[in-house]
């Protein structure tokens, strides 16, 4: 297993967008400088009225596919 630590600051409009459909997955850059993406819905959890805010842990399995994902 394997896991990467992001910084996000998404505003709520810009959550809405993703949350409709325009855009499906984030793209953001690794605490380390590696690019990432992966689904905009987990997220979900940490959504709130200002947007998502703040550094995550996302995990993933063996075959690279999403596990789970924690705020720190």
């Amino acid at each position: 297993m394997s896991e990467v630590v992001i910084s996000l600051s998404i505003t709520a409009d810009e959550y809405i967008k993703l949350y409709k459909g325009a855009a499906r997955s984030v793209f953001t850059r690794t605490a380390e400088g590696r690019s990432i993406r992966f689904p905009a819905n987990i997220l979900q959890p940490f959504v709130t009225r200002e947007g998502v805010r703040g550094s995550f842990v996302i995990e993933f399995d063996e075959q690279n596919k999403f596990k789970r994902i924690k705020q720190l």
